[in-house]
């Protein structure tokens, strides 16, 4: 339990001194070269979600901080309560989930928008941040636990069928 506790505020911390860094050095308007033809640092603040979606409403703030809140209970409710059941991927993809969920929540409740800072340049892509990295790279290992988990599961079914065969010991 204290290696997640310790795990996830390591991760938001590194969230949120990188988004402090960039509105030092970037805001309002600054840009900076970061992976040459890749990538480069862009102050951007969004106000919606993924995609800037839910930008501009009202609403929005409040509706994405209500929805992430629900979500990143349940997963603390699974790191804590749950842990058992996980592999390292299941639980891994979870710490990324949460402390990139935790991340921009701070921000949302704090100010209202989030701070996004990395922009590729080799295609039109959307604005983000470390948060947004720990989130993907969390619902990507998330899915590739799942495919495994599910792929195990039916190859036990499948040997437990064989070894329940018709005139396999059942006693008739």
């Amino acid at each position: 339990m204290l290696f997640t506790i310790i795990s996830i505020a390591a991760m938001v911390g590194l969230d949120q001194f990188t988004k402090y860094w960039a509105t030092a050095a970037l805001a309002p308007d600054r840009t900076a070269p970061f992976l040459p033809g890749i990538m480069e640092l862009r102050y951007v603040l969004n106000d919606g979600a993924a995609f800037s979606v839910f930008s501009g409403k009202a609403w929005g703030q409040w509706f994405l901080i209500a929805v992430t809140s629900a979500a990143l209970l349940a997963v603390l409710y699974i790191l804590f309560f749950q842990r058992a059941r996980l592999d390292r991927l299941g639980y891994a993809a979870l710490l990324l989930i949460e402390a990139g969920g935790i991340g921009n929540l701070i921000d949302r409740v704090l100010h209202g928008y989030v701070v996004d800072f990395f922009a590729t340049t080799f295609v039109e892509f959307a604005v983000f941040n470390v948060a947004d990295c720990f989130v993907s790279v969390g619902v990507v290992l998330l899915a590739v636990y799942y495919i495994r988990s599910e792929s195990a599961a039916k190859k036990a079914r499948q040997k437990a069928q064989g070894e329940q065969a018709p005139g396999s010991g059942d006693g008739q």
